[in-house]
């Protein structure tokens, strides 16, 4: 039974809590039980507190007993929270070696207070990049993250020890940031579902050195889940100052009303990533994806948007690099000799970038933005590929040799960083050596329970499959 409850989406984890058939404390020993198991493998995890999550999940199955009294949904939902998302009593080291180890973390940032609020049991705080920096999970602080799919392969960044952690059942939900991708990158390579909500619907504080290029979300075994975690954490707070004070959207209202009818463009190379650079099988795969949405009564469209030139590739790095440029410079010289020979690589670049160049990238995501708003205006929703390949080796900087200066192997994510809409992806099949390859769908501006509902509509043909190494225990 305990095998069971940590593999067990939430929203039917919580049925049982209702129905008394299981607790949130026989839920909490699962997870801990697959942490004991699969953690060792996998390093997915910065920091454990399991007495912590085992008080946590008591207080959450008196509420339960007496019902009526759970403080949400998710009340009692086992749940990790990525490295990077200051955490009151728990480490946040930002995957670093030139962060304080002894804090104080005296904090919650709003998407961990929210969770707190809500009863959920938190078990500890996954592995990221030093600063969220690259696509992959490694850090000279915690060592490489492994893909649950394949040990030896990347688990995708730089959320990827809450995706590791996820898809084995070392919690039943995870949250992750986003800043070019790092949601929807280890999502796609390790086979889960993660949306990148619209900028600033779910609260972000402190403010990130990526500024408003900056998301975070929830990642899930299925979409349901998400929707739910969505109404605890899309919730205004006065610490984020691009959020919007009014809004209380259900994300589960019209959840399975499906896509019949809707108009949706399909873009397998989003109109500027050269074909050649999408592997063919997972190019194959989200052409048969798209194939889905036409069954289940949408109007597919093979239509791309016309940057005029821009391309999205080259202004998030002008963004980027420019931005750790001033981050790496509030870091004493000893303390940058801590850091990852990369970062402060991609930091060198952004100060030898010109005021001219900076100011030009501004201004071309705005045009871009501006571009993608009126593309959306004749579509509900945009098909793509979430990633131009899977999951390669670890301790690799980037795809195809990069060194991860350049995040311009991630180019279907990092355009809707720019543009700030919402954007998930969800697993549409595996390569030739069985290794999950991600479907992209982005819809406009605060239309994200759109994109839950589409995902949804496409689960229900197509269920979440978990990785093979989830089955060993």
């Amino acid at each position: 039974m305990t095998a069971d409850l940590a593999m067990m989406p939430a929203h039917e984890l919580v049925k049982l809590f209702k129905a008394r058939k299981a607790s949130p404390v026989e839920a909490t020993k699962a997870a801990l039980a697959r942490v004991d198991a699969f953690n060792g493998q996998l390093n997915a995890f910065q920091h454990l507190d399991p007495d912590s999550a085992m008080r946590q999940a008591r207080a959450s199955e008196k509420r339960w007993k007496k019902g009526g009294k759970r403080l949400s949904d998710i009340d009692g939902v086992p749940i990790t929270i990525k490295d990077m998302v200051l955490t009151k009593g728990m480490p946040t080291r930002m995957g670093s070696l030139a962060t304080d180890p002894d804090g104080p973390f005296t904090v919650d940032a709003p998407v961990a207070q929210r969770l707190r609020e809500a009863g959920t049991v938190l078990l500890g705080k996954t592995t990221s990049p030093e600063y969220g920096w690259k696509g992959v999970t490694d850090s000279k602080l915690f060592g490489a993250t492994h893909n649950p799919w394949k040990i030896g392969r990347t688990s995708g960044g730089s959320s990827g020890g809450g995706t590791a952690a996820e898809a084995v059942g070392m919690g039943n939900l995870a949250i992750g940031t986003d800043g070019a991708g790092s949601v929807r990158i280890p999502c796609s390579f390790c086979g889960l579902f993660g949306l990148k909500p619209t900028q600033a619907r779910v609260p972000l504080f402190p403010v990130s050195a990526q500024g408003t290029l900056s998301h975070i979300g929830p990642m899930t075994r299925t979409v349901r889940d998400a929707a739910m975690m969505m109404n605890v954490i899309a919730r205004p707070d006065p610490r984020d100052p691009y959020g919007r004070p009014d809004d209380v959207e259900d994300y589960l209202k019209g959840f399975d009303k499906g896509v019949k009818g809707l108009r949706i463009a399909y873009s397998p190379h989003l109109g500027f990533v050269e074909r050649e650079k999408i592997d063919r099988d997972v190019a194959v795969a989200v052409e048969q994806a798209v194939k889905v949405f036409k069954t289940l009564g949408a109007k597919i469209v093979e239509d791309s948007p016309d940057f005029q030139g821009m391309d999205p590739r080259k202004v998030l790095n002008a963004h980027w690099q420019s931005n750790v440029a001033l981050l790496l410079k509030g870091f004493s010289p000893e303390k940058r000799e801590l850091m990852d020979p990369g970062l402060v690589k991609a930091a060198e670049f952004g100060a030898q970038l010109g005021q001219e160049a900076v100011v030009t990238a501004i201004h071309q995501r705005q045009a871009i933005s501006a571009i993608m708003n009126q593309f959306m205006a004749k579509y509900d929703l945009l098909l793509t590929p979430t990633m131009p390949m899977t999951a390669f080796p670890v301790n690799e900087n980037a795809a195809w040799g990069g060194d991860g200066v350049d995040i311009g192997w991630t180019p279907f994510t990092l355009t809707f960083n720019l543009t700030r809409q919402p954007a998930a992806t969800i697993p549409c099949g595996l390569d030739r050596e069985g290794m999950p390859i991600g479907l992209q769908i982005v819809s406009g501006h605060a239309r994200d329970a759109l994109v839950l509902r589409a995902a949804a509509a496409y689960e229900r043909v197509r269920p979440i499959p978990a990785p093979p190494m989830a089955h060993q225990i």
